[in-house]
Parts: structure tokens; sequence; C-alpha cells
């Protein structure tokens, strides 16, 4: 424990050490962070002033956007600006405090996407039950319970990092304070802590998306009771689910399977799950889906009409 006072603060290498082009990204990225504020602020709006949010649905979708909105923000802001600074410093507790909270986050992302295909699955296996069993209590034990495993995640890894001496190098092969980069800098043997984030992040990851894989193979094997118009309508709504799924654990799991030594590309893959996944998930639940885009049309219209009569 006295090690850890030997380094104060942290060093990010950032994505690139190319100066021209961390410009051009810093514009990318800052487009990419409004896009995400604006979508997910779009689907939370049109949800909670529509009658969508009595739906579990719509109540699970309105939790991921958040989910989304407070993830990317706890990265994507120090990111842009690191893109712009000539050194991309951290102290030691912001760099605990921001591993701590994305993971927290994160956590609570990957079971409230459990939460999702498990409603679809009732919804379409047992339709005639839905209404029982996916009532507004069991939806908001749902959420309480994502919560509580995210958190138990993320206290376990963040007690795990506050008990690894750091004696220096203080640089981050990275752009964020995740467990892995952090883990190279460690002055001692890693391999069996290296197991543990396995276990911790790792394995979760694969096991909860192959759960996920299975609830989807077997809703899709379900609806070919349902007739052409039913089952286009919830093929819809599953091949979105499906598409924001893959979005966030391939990535989650090509970084958390692999051991902390290794070389690979992972600050690059993060980029999927850190920035590109919140800003494509607002598409692919409107674009895809007639009842958010009704919802859409008649919220803002009752918002400009409010504002004209206002005005008037």
């Amino acid at each position: 424990m006295e090690n850890q006072n030997n380094v104060t603060e942290f060093v990010f290498i950032g994505l690139w050490g190319n100066k021209q082009l961390e410009l051009l990204f810093f514009l990318l990225f800052l487009f990419c962070y409004l896009a995400v504020l604006m979508g997910n602020f779009i689907i939370l709006l049109t949800i909670t002033c529509s009658h969508l949010i009595e739906q579990p649905m719509y109540y699970f979708l309105c939790h991921l956007s958040l989910m989304d909105l407070c993830y990317t923000s706890t990265v994507v802001p120090r990111l842009i600006r690191d893109l712009g600074a000539a050194r991309k410093n951290i102290s030691y507790n912001n760099c605990m405090a921001q591993l701590f909270t994305a993971h927290l986050l994160g956590g609570v992302e990957i079971f409230i996407l459990v939460s999702m295909a498990l409603d679809r699955y009732i919804a379409i296996v047992k339709p005639l039950h839905y209404m029982v069993i996916m009532n507004r209590r069991k939806c908001n034990m749902l959420v309480f319970m994502a919560w509580g495993v995210g958190f138990w995640h993320s206290v376990a890894l963040l007690l795990m990092v506050l008990n690894l001496p750091f004696c220096g190098p203080n640089q981050i092969d990275h752009y964020i304070c995740d467990v892995k980069p952090l883990l190279k800098l460690v002055c001692k043997d890693i391999h069996v802590i290296s197991i543990l984030v396995i276990a911790n992040s790792g394995m979760v990851a694969v096991v909860i998306f192959l759960v996920l894989v299975a609830s989807y193979i077997l809703i899709l094997y379900n609806l070919r009771t349902y007739s052409s118009v039913g089952r286009r309508k919830a093929l819809s709504t599953c091949s979105s689910h499906i598409m924001v799924v893959v979005l966030f654990f391939v990535p989650c799991i090509y970084i958390y399977i692999l051991p902390a030594g290794s070389e690979n590309k992972d600050k690059e893959i993060s980029v999927f799950y850190t920035v590109i996944a919140p800003m494509l998930n607002p598409l692919i639940y409107t674009l895809r889906n007639m009842e958010m885009k009704i919802a859409m049309e008649k919220v803002w219209s009752k918002m400009a009409h409010s504002e004209f009569q206002s005005r008037g």
C-alpha cells in the first residue's frame, strides 16, 4: 500500500502519437459526443413524454439511453480534452474514480440489455402471461438488480486495483483509466490478478453474451407460429436488440478475455463501446421502430404547438 504513493498521477499516451491526426479526431469525437447527447436525449424525451413509458420494452430502453449518456460522459469529454492538450495527465484519485464509474455504468448497461432480452422472450414465448410477468414492479426490480450487480462488479475491480503497488513509470497506454492498461504499470507479478480480471470481466461478458444469443435463438424459433405481420414486427424489434448487443459485447469480450500482458488493439477497439455504440443505439432503435417514430412526431408536434401558443 505504501508503494502506491510513489505515483500521484498518470499520463495517457492516448490513441495516436500524431498531433495532426489527434486534432482531426478532436473534431470527430466532439461531433460523436454531441450526436450521443442529442440522440439519447431525444429517446429519453420521447419515451418519458409519451404512452411508451408504460411499456416494459421502452421503459428499459429509457434506462439504456440514460446509461449511454452517463457512460459516454464519463469517458469522452476527457478524451476530447486530451486530444487538444499538450499533456494528457490525470490524478491517481481521478483515475480510480473514472475506473469505478465506467465499470459501474458499463455493468448496469449489460444487465439492462439482459432485461430487454428477457422482456422480448416473455412477450414472444409467453404472450398471454406477459402483462402479469412484466409488470412495473418486476421491471423496477430488474433495474435495481442491474445497479446492484454493476456496483458489485465495479467495487470488486476497484478494490483489486487499490491494493496494487504503482512505483512508476506512470504512462497509461490508453485514453481512459481501465484495469488492463493499469495492470501493465504494477511493480509486482500480475498473473493471479490478471486471471481474476478475466474471470470478473471477460468470462462474465462471454457467459452473458452466450445467454443473450441463446435467448434470441429461442425467440426466433418461436416466431414460426406467428402470422407474417406479427413475425415481421417482432423480427424488426429483435434485430435492433441483437445489433446493439453485438456492438457492445463483441469489443468487450475481445478486450477483457485476453490477459493484461498481451499485445493487442485494446484502446482502438474500446472506441466501439465507449463512443460508436452509444452514438448508434438511438439510430438503431428509432429508424427501425415505427412506434418510436410515431411517438417522436406526436411529442415534437405537441411541444411545437405549446411553444406557438406561449408566443401567441
